[in-house]
Order: structure tokens, then sequence, then C-alpha cells
């Protein structure tokens, strides 16, 4: 039986789409973060530390350069807020700015918000 859920976001900026994926998993999420297209972009890992246990997140960028540090942070973060493993990509043309990664935040937060109210789609 298949369990894994997706979900989708795009949204439109100044003639630019952006596009968000998430794959829920019981263990993991898999986030696609894209620009233009669907595309893997910079690859990173993150693993939830365990409770009680203090020191830096335990993350590592596996493929790609570019956005290295967003990549991280990001897979950081939603490491820490979700509990699970964190497998996150980002694919830009360029060095993603500090507008687009607005917008990518405000599509991880709208992905996050379907899959807490179960809007499959």
């Amino acid at each position: 039986m298949l369990k894994t859920k997706i979900f989708r976001e795009t949204v439109e900026e100044k003639g630019t789409t952006y596009l968000a994926t998430m794959l829920e998993m019981k263990n993991a999420y898999i986030f696609l973060l894209s620009e233009g297209e669907e595309k893997l972009g910079t690859l990173a890992v993150s693993v939830p530390q365990r409770p009680g246990i203090v020191g830096p997140p335990l993350s590592s960028v596996l493929l790609g350069e570019r956005n290295s540090m967003l990549s991280r942070m990001l897979a950081e973060s939603l490491a820490r807020r979700l509990g699970k493993i964190i497998l996150l990509s980002i694919f830009t043309r360029h060095e993603a700015g500090r507008k687009v990664s607005h917008i990518f935040l405000s599509l991880l937060d709208k992905l996050l918000k379907k899959a807490e109210t179960g809007d499959e789609p």
C-alpha cells in the first residue's frame, strides 16, 4: 500500500515560475525547490538531533555547490521543526538572492500547511 504523500506549490514572480514539491514519508521528507522547471539542484541532507543532545545540527551537502548554504540552512531548520530526516534540493539558474530565498520559504510554508490539513492534489 502506497503511503507516500506528494504536495506541490507554484508561484510566479516577475515572469519567473518557482516550484516546490514535497514528498512526505513515514520517517523523512524530500523537498524539491526549483526555478523555471523541476530539476534536481544542490542537495542537502539533515538529520534531527535527538532530544537532550547538545551540538551542531547534523547536515551535509551531498551534491552541488550553488546555494549550498541556503539548502543546508533550510534542511536543518526543517529537520528541527519536523523531527524527521530531510533531503532538500534547490535548483536556480544563478545564486539565490534574498528575494528568491523568501519565495522558497513562502512555498515551504504553503506545502507544510497543505500537509497539516491533508490537502493532497
